[in-house]
């Protein structure tokens, strides 16, 4: 069933992918995604990750590119990042 699921996507793995989340800027936003992202991802690579806030400096987004293997990671890292009460919206 896992190779079904390969062919859902049009990704090709495994594949450099960018993840953001974005919520209200607090000092910890960036450690959250990090840790949240490092759970299902073996390694970051240096200047991986990169953040920006929001002209009203309100909000915040936080960037993670990653070696992503499978859908099922990426899903994982989705669902994890969605479900926390920082993260607002992750695309």
């Amino acid at each position: 069933m896992s190779e079904h699921n390969e062919q859902d996507t049009l990704l090709e793995f495994p594949c450099d992918f960018a993840i953001k989340a974005m919520g209200e800027t607090c000092d910890e936003l960036d450690a959250v995604v990090v840790e949240i992202v490092r759970r299902h991802v073996d390694d970051i690579a240096e200047g991986a990750v990169s953040s920006r806030q929001s002209s009203g400096g309100k909000f915040t987004s936080v960037t993670v590119t990653i070696r992503a293997t499978s859908k099922p990671q990426l899903d994982a890292i989705y669902q994890d990042l969605s479900s926390h009460d920082l993260i607002k919206y992750v695309l």
